[in-house]
C-alpha cells in the first residue's frame, strides 16, 4: 500500500495569488458534481506571517473576486485621498505637479493595505467558502515549508516537505502544483525547464510601521512616493509614506540591489530616510511597532519565464515576476494570476488532463489580460535607468541640491545649462523608453551583484537634524521583526568557507564590509576572527528571510532556503 499523499491541487506558498486561486477554484467547483482536494502549504506560522508589502493597491481585481469585500470585513487601512509624488532634498520637499509625473503614480482611490492582514483574511475566506462546498476538501498547512520540487518523467508531481526526504511520506504530491513564492522553490522549476532567457533582477523593500502621537496631524489616506534623499548615489529606488487608520503610519524604501555600492545597507538607508524633516515631523513622539524586509522582482516583461506553465505546474505572482515597477503594482497582478489560474486548473482537472497542453491556456489568458499587456508597455522602464546612469547619478543629485538651495525649476535649468545637448538627448531617449514609445528589442539584465564597484566612494553630505530616539540600529530593528527560530534551523547555505575568507580579505583591504554583511537587512552575517583569520559567520536567529544576502553575494556563495516548523519573522501587521 502506497503512503503517497496526493491532492488535485497543491498550492506552494500562502500567497495572495495562491489563496485567490483556491477561492476561485471553490466557486467553480461548487456546482460541478465532482470531488476535488486542495492543499495549501505555508512556511510561516500563520498565513501572512511571512508577507510584507507597501501596500497601496488598485481594488479592481479584489472587486471582481469579492464584490462585497467591504461587507466581508476585508482589512482596509484607508482609501487614498491625497496622492503625492515628491523629491526630497536634504531639508526640503518638492511635491511634483501631477501633470509632470506618470499617471500610474496617482493612487487616488486606491486601497491602503497591510498585506499580511489581507493575506490572513484571504485564508479565512477560503476556509469559510470551503464549508459551503462539501465536494472539495481543503487542507491548509501552516509551518510546512516546501524544500524541493519533485519531478517524475519530466513532470512536476509535488514537493518535499522535509529537508532530507527519505520516503514518499516526506512528499506532498499534486496533479497540478501551483507556485506563488519569491523564488525559494519556484527557481527549481525555472532552472529545470530552462524557462528564463533574461536574468531576473531584484530590489529589497524595507519597511516600518509607526504608531503616531495622539497630537500628530491626521494623515489617514495620504500617500507619498519619493525620490531623492537619501538615494543620491545613483542607486535606483525611492521611499514611500502611507497614512493609515488609528494614527498609524507606514514608512519604507524600495532599493534596487544592482547598486554600485557594496555597503549600501538598506536598513540604514531607511533610518536616513526617517531623518528628513518631512518624516521627522510626523513621527515625533511616536512609537515603532514593526520592522521587516522582503525582495521584489523588478525585471518586468523581459525577465518573465518563456512559459508560465510546465508539465504539471503553473507559476503565479512573484514566482512569475509580474510586479510592475513603473506602476508600483504587484498585488492586483498576483491576484489576477490566481483568478486566471483557477479556471485553467479547474478545466484541466475536469478533463483529467494535466499535461502541458492542458495548462497552456493559462499563459494565453494572462497575456490577453492587463497583467502582461501593461508589463509589455512598461518593458523598458527599469532598463532606461541602467542604460543612462546620469539620470540617477547626476541629474537627480543636482535636483536634490537645488530643492534646498533655490528651487527645483532652477535645478532643471542647471542640468540643461551644464550639458544642454546631452541633457536633452538623454531626456528624450530615456523618456521614450520609460513611456514605452521606443522599441529596442529584447534586453538582457546582468545579475545584480555584477554592478558592485568594490572601491565605490559614497557621496558626502550633511545629515538633517533629527531626534535620535526615532532611529534604530540594525540589531535593535530585528526585535521589531519578531524573529523566532526553532533549534536546528540551518536555512542559509554557505557553499565554500574559503571563498568567504577571500571575499572578506578583499573588502577588508578596501576598508569595507563584504556585501552580505553590509546589505543584510537584519543582523545575520558577520565576520569572526578565528586563529587570526577572518571568517564568515551567521546569526541565523536574526534572519528576516529576505534573501538580500544571496542576491548581492559577489561570489554566488550563499543560498537562502525555506525555514522549517514555522520559523522566521513575524510580519503580521506589516
Amino acid at each position: 500500500m502506497s503512503d503517497r499523499i496526493e491532492y488535485d491541487l497543491l498550492l506552494v506558498g500562502g500567497s495572495p495569488s495562491n489563496l485567490t486561486l483556491a477561492y476561485r477554484f471553490l466557486q467553480l467547483a461548487k456546482d460541478s458534481g465532482k470531488d476535488f482536494s486542495i492543499a495549501i502549504l505555508e512556511k510561516g506560522k500563520e498565513f501572512g506571517s511571512h508577507i510584507l508589502s507597501g501596500a497601496v493597491s488598485n481594488p479592481h481585481v479584489i472587486q471582481k473576486i469579492f464584490p462585497d469585500y467591504k461587507e466581508k470585513g476585508m482589512p482596509i487601512e484607508a482609501v487614498c485621498n491625497d496622492s503625492n509624488m515628491s523629491v526630497l532634498g536634504m531639508e526640503k520637499k518638492w511635491d511634483i505637479p501631477k501633470k509632470l509625473y506618470p499617471k500610474t503614480f496617482d493612487k487616488t482611490g486606491y486601497l491602503v493595505l497591510t498585506l499580511s492582514h489581507v493575506t490572513n483574511w484571504l485564508a479565512n475566506q477560503v476556509q469559510a467558502l470551503a464549508k459551503d462546498v462539501p465536494n472539495v476538501t481543503v487542507d491548509l498547512f501552516t509551518g510546512f515549508a516546501a524544500h524541493s520540487v519533485a519531478f517524475e518523467e519530466g513532470k512536476v508531481v509535488g514537493v518535499s516537505v522535509s529537508e532530507e526526504p527519505q520516503s514518499e511520506e516526506d512528499y506532498v504530491y499534486g496533479k497540478i502544483t501551483c507556485f506563488g513564492d519569491k523564488g525559494f522553490i519556484s527557481r527549481e522549476v525555472i532552472d529545470q525547464y530552462k524557462l528564463r532567457d533574461c536574468q531576473q533582477i531584484w530590489s529589497v523593500g524595507v519597511k516600518e510601521v509607526w504608531q503616531l502621537d495622539e497630537k500628530a496631524e491626521n494623515v489617514e489616506g495620504k500617500v507619498w512616493h519619493t525620490l531623492g534623499y537619501p538615494l543620491i548615489d545613483g542607486t535606483f529606488g525611492g521611499g514611500f509614506v502611507y497614512g493609515m487608520k488609528d494614527k498609524k503610519l507606514t514608512i519604507g524604501m524600495v532599493i534596487s540591489l544592482d547598486s554600485a555600492d557594496p555597503n549600501m545597507n538598506p536598513q540604514q538607508k531607511l533610518q536616513d530616510y526617517k531623518k528628513h524633516p518631512f518624516i521627522q515631523k510626523m513621527i515625533e513622539g511616536g512609537k515603532l511597532l514593526k520592522y521587516g524586509a522582503a525582495l521584489l522582482p523588478e525585471g518586468g516583461y523581459y525577465s518573465l519565464p518563456k512559459k508560465f506553465y510546465v508539465p504539471g505546474a503553473i507559476l503565479l505572482g512573484d514566482a512569475l515576476g509580474v510586479l510592475n515597477v513603473k506602476n508600483l503594482a504587484g498585488i492586483d497582478r498576483a491576484m489576477e494570476c490566481g483568478y486566471v489560474g483557477a479556471k485553467v486548473a479547474f478545466d484541466a482537472l475536469i478533463k483529467g488532463d494535466t499535461s502541458e497542453a492542458a495548462l497552456a491556456p493559462y499563459q494565453q489568458q494572462l497575456e490577453d489580460s492587463f497583467v502582461i499587456k501593461e508589463s509589455y508597455n512598461d518593458r523598458y522602464f527599469r532598463w532606461a535607468f541602467i542604460e543612462n546612469p546620469k539620470l540617477l547619478g547626476q541629474y537627480l543629485p543636482d535636483m536634490v541640491k537645488s530643492i534646498d538651495k533655490s528651487s527645483p525649476w532652477m535645478g532643471m535649468l542647471k542640468i540643461g545649462f551644464k550639458n544642454p545637448l546631452g541633457a536633452t538627448k538623454d531626456g528624450i531617449r530615456s523618456l521614450g523608453l520609460i513611456e514605452g514609445k521606443l522599441d529596442i528589442g529584447p534586453i538582457k539584465y546582468k545579475p545584480d551583484f555584477t554592478h558592485i564597484v568594490p572601491d565605490f566612494v559614497k557621496p558626502k553630505y550633511d545629515e538633517p537634524k533629527y531626534d535620535k530616539a526615532t532611529i534604530y540600529s540594525r540589531a535593535d530593528a530585528v526585535f521589531f521583526a519578531g524573529t523566532k527560530y526553532h533549534e536546528g534551523n540551518r536555512h542559509i547555505d554557505e557553499f565554500n568557507a574559503d571563498t568567504c575568507v577571500k571575499c572578506i580579505s578583499k573588502y577588508d583591504k578596501l576598508g569595507k564590509d563584504t556585501p552580505c554583511v553590509s546589505d543584510c537587512t537584519a543582523e545575520v552575517h558577520r565576520v569572526d576572527v578565528i586563529d587570526d583569520l577572518k571568517k564568515h559567520g551567521m546569526s541565523l536567529e536574526n534572519c528576516v528571510h529576505c534573501r538580500t544576502c544571496e542576491i548581492v553575494c559577489p561570489e554566488v556563495n550563499l543560498r537562502v532556503k525555506p525555514t522549517s516548523q514555522g520559523s522566521g519573522p513575524d510580519f503580521i501587521g506589516l
